[in-house]
């Protein structure tokens, strides 16, 4: 859990914002409020690493419009929905709205706390995923069109010699190539380089 990470709460209830806060601020977690969806959708700072906590049922904005809004914005914060009891149906259209937990109320403490460290996991690992996916482009941008070309022909899985076939070079050519491909890349091995391919989706002919 990364020490940026930041919990925010939307509900109506106003005790139960201030008994979440406590309990997270508790566990060493902080966490920010908000009052309805409609108020944490106009505060410039929600785009915090971290995840949110939502009620599914709320006054205007509920807790699936608030998921269908951070879908087509393209959010990815994990969001856990609170539901009430017999508000099943509406968990499940939030799970296929993308949330990553429903907790029904009322509930553990222990439970809601297992939940928000499961969801702060998952953002922390799409932010080192994110990460090594713009470190790899940048080294992909040093590439020459040549040495652009012999990558994807290593990744597409052909040997030497095919490569220097089909853009009319020799094989020692495409050596050379391959080697300066390893430097920039900083792969160690063709396998790193392919693993670089899968985190940027590069393959032969895109890009």
């Amino acid at each position: 859990m990364s020490a940026k990470d930041l919990v925010q709460i939307i509900d109506d209830d106003d005790a139960l914002r201030d008994s979440l806060t406590f309990l997270l601020s508790s566990a060493g977690i902080e966490a920010k409020s908000y009052e309805s969806a409609g108020a944490y959708l106009n505060d410039p700072q929600r785009g915090a690493a971290g995840c949110i906590i939502t009620d599914v049922r709320m006054p205007g904005m509920s807790g699936i419009d608030l998921l269908r809004k951070l879908k087509s914005d393209g959010v990815a914060l994990p969001v856990i929905v609170m539901t009430g009891h017999g508000d099943v149906p509406l968990a499940v259209e939030a799970m296929k709205l993308g949330a990553f937990d429903f907790i029904e109320k009322p509930f553990e403490d222990d439970a809601l706390l297992a939940s928000v460290r499961g969801a702060l996991g998952v953002q922390e690992k799409h932010t080192r995923q994110e990460s090594q996916r713009q470190e790899i482009e940048s080294r992909l941008t040093q590439l020459s069109t040549r040495e652009r070309q012999v990558l994807d022909g290593l990744v597409a899985g052909q040997a030497n010699k095919v490569i220097a076939y089909e853009l009319g070079i020799s094989p020692r050519t495409v050596e050379i190539y391959r080697a300066n491909v390893m430097t920039k890349m900083q792969a160690n091995s063709l396998s790193d380089l392919v693993r670089m391919a899968l985190v940027t989706g590069t393959l032969k002919g895109e890009g």
